[in-house]
């Protein structure tokens, strides 16, 4: 076989390559990356010009694949780039030192790294398009379940007024018959309970009034420990603050900043274990105050991470809570233009973060 033979024959692989490969990226499947990129290496060690010593190795935050080991002395090697950021990298490595790559073999590779840089800018664009779509629809139904609480809220406030008017009357009336006061007291009980979670739908719905004014986060966050401090006690659960800063100021109602600060520290505090560990931080940016309450408890899963800030959803026990605290501190946050998002850490817990405008 002539030079010029071969030298056509390798193009001729290398052009099939790059076709395969192409097929193989437009077909991919996100949830199979692993998989994708094993069919690529398979596909560009038929590429090169000697293919059974030739061993591919593709890196990437989202998977990784090799055909065998990388041999350190005799091999070429180009970057795989999201968004112009390195994300790993192609190797080819040859086993036999006595052979040589062709110069035209760092430009498959280089050509083959691109197309793999195309494919996972492609996934990270899907992946925040859907994240997206998810926060809006969550906005949206967040939206609508707080015009319905407020409603519910309105028409139930002045039956409960009248029940609970009418019961003290009552106990006034028959003072001397113990059975019947202790019935009323029962009424009069749950009269208030039921009135106090009408207060917390109605703060969800933002329909509390509000008296904005400065206010210095730093103060009200230790005020809300010291009265915590039996709570954290009682649960065996130790805390740590950690604010560089004295002065933390925004404009904000005080009452609802607090029971921003107590929910988020009485939720964190129930779900931490025995000896777990509950850290507050709190810093400023040039236009925001950010609070985060810390636990070391169990985590959410990936259905209450959807839910946790809805009305009535909770992950307790039935008669351990209403499902109506952080869907208040959810309203709170929203009627002072802020946000509030959950995450689950990366080892044990989960954290909510609280970003508040200082104006």
């Amino acid at each position: 076989m002539t030079t010029t033979e071969a030298t056509l024959k390798e193009r001729i692989k290398e052009l099939t390559c790059l076709y395969e490969i192409s097929s193989i990226i437009v077909n991919a499947d996100v949830g199979q990356m692993q998989e994708t990129f094993k069919a690529i290496a398979l596909s560009l060690k038929k590429g090169f010009q000697f293919p059974e010593q030739t061993e591919i190795s593709i890196t990437a935050s989202i998977a990784s694949f090799n055909t065998g080991a990388v041999n350190e002395l005799l091999h070429l090697s180009s970057k795989i780039q999201i968004f112009n950021v390195s994300d790993g990298a192609i190797i080819a490595s040859l086993q036999d030192d006595k052979s040589s790559f062709l110069k035209e073999e760092q430009q498959l590779l280089d050509s083959v790294a691109l197309k793999i840089g195309n494919l996972l800018e492609r996934i990270e664009i899907q992946q925040n398009e859907t994240s997206l779509k998810r926060q809006m629809e969550r906005a949206d139904r967040l939206s609508i379940l707080g015009e319905i609480t407020a409603g519910i809220a309105h028409e139930l406030n002045t039956p409960l007024a009248n029940i609970l008017g009418f019961a003290e009357l009552l106990k006034d009336d028959f003072k001397t018959d113990k059975s019947v006061s202790a019935d009323l007291d029962k009424i009069i009980d749950n009269a208030i309970f039921s009135r106090e979670v009408v207060k917390k739908l109605m703060f969800f719905a933002c329909e509390m009034p509000q008296e904005m004014k400065q206010v210095n986060l730093v103060p009200r966050i230790k005020n809300a420990l010291a009265l915590l401090d039996a709570s954290f006690k009682k649960a065996n659960v130790k805390y740590v603050v950690k604010i560089e800063e004295g002065e933390l100021l925004l404009k904000a109602d005080t009452i609802q900043l607090t029971q921003i600060i107590f929910n988020l520290i009485i939720n964190a505090i129930y779900f931490s274990p025995e000896n777990g560990l509950v850290t507050i931080e709190a810093s400023q940016s040039k236009k925001n105050i950010v609070l985060k309450i810390i636990d070391e408890g169990p985590g959410l899963s990936n259905d209450a991470l959807e839910k946790v800030f809805q009305p009535f959803f909770t992950t307790k026990p039935t008669g351990d809570g209403s499902g109506l605290g952080l869907s208040v501190v959810h309203g709170i946050v929203a009627s002072h233009k802020g946000t509030i998002n959950v995450e689950n850490n990366a080892k044990k817990g989960a954290t909510f973060t609280v970003k508040l405008p200082k104006t």
